[in-house]
Order: structure tokens, then C-alpha cells, then sequence
């Protein structure tokens, strides 16, 4: 027995089978919903129930609480108990598929204790459009990938990566002592849906933990030069001030340009330190009593994702207008180690 699903914008309905994830089913009939990670972590796949009655295996990390309650599920792990009507995004006509290129090392330098700036000269991605806030794949000898955010914003055949070093990760440790410029590397691009909706009137409110930031920039500089471009509101989140390895960056950036707007904030600031303190979707709250004039974007872990979904939606956001980019690709949900 099989259960019908329809899209609510289309009319188009597919057949689903009992304990069968719906984007599965949308695929094997053709359908390209939105989706990323496929393991419920990154809330790509986000869709609405308008009707009908979905359970999971295990509640999904990628989904809160909050979104749940309002009948949001997500499509990669949902499985239906019945025939549903759902509201769902699909990917456009005009969507870039990835592909596999070859990867020099142009440069290779330490941006603090544990981050590292990694470029890479692509030179047969040169043509290749990509959104800022996208991400590429690493590829190692195993064929196992290594995702990380593209930091720079499209412009040719130079890609920028900030790396953070994970305690006993394999390519991240490796990046130090086996690593040179001039290695190559094989790698996957473009990757991800995180990205700016420019059709969007809403200020911008950006929120970036850790390493973070790197889709984040992206976004920012390619929006440096847009005499269009609302108001930018920066809030990176951090634990120590040595943490803070873009930080003379973006106080110039805010310096230069009157719409934006940077605020760092250190969960584990020491006495000398004079600025913002806590969790940094504390440190917007704070500041903010209503956000309904905003978009936001998130990226970072997943806790911090999370929490700031939750606050973001009571002080105005509504769900649609949040877009997040958690830190949780396939290679850390399934287990091995970056």
C-alpha cells in the first residue's frame, strides 16, 4: 500500500511507500525538492503539512522545536502515516548542478591558533556560477568529501576556505604538517542552498559562529559594491578575542560602509575585554526587541543555530525569513571525522 503526496504550489502528487523519507519518493518521481545534507541536520529540506500525519525514526537535530509545533517537517526524514498535502520549495529551473574539478594550493597560512586560510586555484571552475554562502567538497584519497564554505565571493578561479581545526580530524590535522602550496586536490563545487534571497526588501541580520563566518563574508562582499543593499547587521560569535581572526577586517569594512554594521562577541571574555559578552544570539536579543524588519542568516553549530531560531521567531522573524547554514555535513553525521 501507498500513500499519495501533493505539492500544494503544483498540483503534482507522487506516490510514497510506508516508511519511505518523502524526498526519496520526490526524486524517484522526478520531483527536485530543495535539500542538502539528506541526514536531517541542515533543514534544507524543510516543507509544510497542510494536511495530513508524518512520524520519524529520530526527531531530526535540523528541526526546532518551534517549527515542529507550527507543522514544519523535514522532507529527507519525514515518513508519512497517511496521504499528505504539503507546501514545499523545489529547485529552479536555472539550479547548478556540481561537478568535480582539480584543486591547487595557491596559499596556505594560519589566521589564528586553530584556523586556517586555505586557497585554491581551480582553474576549470572559472566559468562556473556559484551563490555566495555555497560550499565545495574536498575529496580524499578514500573518496571520502570534507565540506567547507566558500569564504570569497564569485569571482573566477580563486576560492577562499576557512578551515578550524577539529581535535583528531584527519584532513584538518593534515592540513599542518602534510599539506603544501602547490599539492593538488581534488574537490566538488558548487554545493549547499544557503544564500542570499536578493529579491528580499528586509534588512539583513547575520549571525556566524566560529568558522561560520566564511559563508557569511562571502555573502557581505558580494554585496559590498550593490548601491541597493540594505542595512547589514554582523554578529559573530566566538569564544576568546584570539578567536576573532577576521576581526580587523570587518571593523574596516564597518568603517568604510555606512549600511554595515559588526558586532563581536565572546562567550568566554576575560576582564579587558569592552564588548558584547555571552552567546552571541543573546547578544542580538539584547539589542534587539523587534527583528521584524529582518532576514536572517545563521551559521554556525548546531546549538547555536537552534537557539537563535528560537529567539529570532519571538522577537518577529518569521520561519520563512530565517535561513541557516549548520555546521553538520555528511561527513560528520555519518560518523568519520574531519
Amino acid at each position: 500500500m501507498s500513500y499519495t503526496v501533493t505539492l500544494s504550489e503544483t498540483s503534482d502528487k507522487f506516490d510514497v511507500q510506508p516508511n519511505e523519507p518523502i524526498l526519496i519518493a520526490a526524486e524517484r518521481a522526478g520531483l527536485q525538492l530543495m535539500h542538502d545534507c539528506r541526514f536531517g541536520g541542515c533543514g534544507a529540506c524543510r516543507i509544510k503539512l497542510l494536511d495530513g500525519q508524518i512520524s520519524y525514526e529520530e526527531p531530526p537535530f535540523g528541526l526546532t522545536e518551534e517549527e515542529h509545533n507550527q507543522g514544519y517537517a523535514l522532507a529527507c526524514q519525514a515518513l508519512p502515516l497517511g496521504d499528505l498535502t504539503i507546501s514545499a520549495q523545489l529547485r529552479p529551473a536555472g539550479f547548478i548542478s556540481a561537478d568535480y574539478h582539480v584543486a591547487t594550493i595557491q596559499q596556505l597560512e594560519m589566521l589564528s591558533h586553530d584556523v586556517t586560510h586555505l586557497v585554491l586555484h581551480i582553474p576549470t571552475a572559472s566559468e562556473v556560477s556559484f551563490h555566495p554562502g555555497q560550499y565545495l567538497n574536498i575529496i580524499l584519497d578514500d573518496g571520502s568529501p570534507r565540506s567547507f564554505s566558500m569564504a570569497s565571493p564569485p569571482k573566477g578561479d580563486i576560492f577562499d576556505l576557512h578551515i578550524r581545526r577539529v581535535p583528531g580530524g584527519f584532513f584538518t590535522s593534515r592540513l599542518e604538517s602534510h599539506y603544501q602550496v602547490g599539492d593538488i586536490l581534488d574537490v566538488e563545487l558548487p554545493l549547499g542552498n544557503f544564500r542570499h534571497d536578493v529579491d528580499s526588501p528586509q534588512d539583513l541580520l547575520m549571525i556566524a559562529g566560529g568558522t561560520g563566518l566564511a559563508p557569511i563574508k562571502s555573502i557581505i562582499e558580494s554585496l559590498r559594491s550593490d548601491p541597493t543593499t540594505r542595512r547589514i547587521m554582523l554578529y559573530w560569535g566566538v569564544r576568546r578575542s584570539e578567536d576573532l581572526y577576521l576581526d580587523e577586517l570587518l571593523h574596516q569594512w564597518a568603517r568604510e560602509l555606512p549600511h554595515f554594521h559588526y558586532i563581536p562577541v565572546l562567550s568566554e571574555a576575560d576582564d579587558q575585554w569592552q564588548g558584547a559578552r555571552g552567546y552571541v544570539h543573546e547578544a542580538v536579543c539584547r539589542d534587539h526587541d523587534d527583528l521584524s524588519n529582518f532576514d536572517a542568516y545563521l551559521c554556525g553549530p548546531p546549538p547555536m543555530i537552534a537557539a537563535a531560531k528560537r529567539e529570532l521567531s519571538l522577537r518577529g522573524i518569521s520561519v520563512e525569513r530565517i535561513f541557516a547554514d549548520s555546521f553538520n555535513f555528511t561527513h560528520e553525521l555519518d560518523g568519520s571525522v574531519a
